[in-house]
């Protein structure tokens, strides 16, 4: 009997603990400005390209860049490690290996996962491979 009273004490003290406590807060959202697409105009097969995507926080709180991704192997991104205070800047450089790729144009995206409203933004490294 007493094993039962002390259970329900220990419950119910830890329901009245618990209320008021229902809201999580996983951080704070803030804004960011990027040009959207990296033209490299035309580029000779074999070449790799070298694009950089300037991300501008245009919030009141740090921007963190949690992932940039390239949409295949051929792509690779390099994001900031350390957050970008508001008005600041950052850069997200992307390499693209065009040995593999066919002549004609090539559009090849990276998706970028920050503390933003929405979360994902995809940029895009557009060339036009020619053969030589």
């Amino acid at each position: 009997m007493k094993k039962k009273l002390f259970l329900y004490i220990g419950l119910a003290a830890l329901v009245v603990s618990c209320q008021g406590n229902t809201k999580v807060e996983v951080g704070n959202k803030t804004s960011m400005s990027v040009n959207l697409v990296f033209d490299a105009g035309n580029v000779i097969k074999g070449e790799t390209i070298e694009a950089k995507f300037i991300l501008k926080n245009t919030g009141e709180f740090p921007l963190v860049i949690g992932d940039a991704k390239g949409s295949c192997s051929c792509t690779v991104a390099e994001k900031p490690e350390a957050p970008i205070n508001p008005g600041e800047e950052g850069v997200i450089k992307v390499h693209v290996t065009t040995l593999s790729a066919n002549a004609g144009i090539i559009n090849k995206a990276v998706n970028i996962v920050a503390n933003t409203e929405p979360s994902l933004t995809t940029v895009a490294v557009k060339a036009n491979i020619i053969n030589k």
